[in-house]
């Protein structure tokens, strides 16, 4: 699977706000950015990349603007399937 990567985050006031209601901070989505586990096609374009942001397990939808370049539509914790994905990476 090909890595996605993440060179620069867009962020404005409507994903900043978003991304707050889920109890996520733009800190922890940059850090899942950087140091994603697993990713997968979303809809729509869009792309979910899974990782972690200390002990916490984040899912991030992003949309691709430009090679390297991503606006984050929203993030939250990762379920069930999506954590396990991130226990077998690092057991690897």
């Amino acid at each position: 699977m090909t890595r996605i990567v993440v060179k620069q985050l867009i962020w404005d006031d409507a994903n900043k706000e978003h991304i707050k209601k889920h109890d996520v901070s733009l800190e922890q989505v940059e850090e899942v950015g950087k140091n994603q586990l697993a990713h997968e096609k979303g809809h729509s374009g869009r792309y979910i990349i899974i990782g972690r942001s200390g002990a916490r397990i984040l899912s991030v939808v992003i949309r691709r603007i430009k090679t390297g370049i991503y606006y984050p539509v929203t993030a939250r914790d990762a379920d069930k399937d999506e954590r396990r994905r991130v226990y077998e990476k690092e057991s690897k």
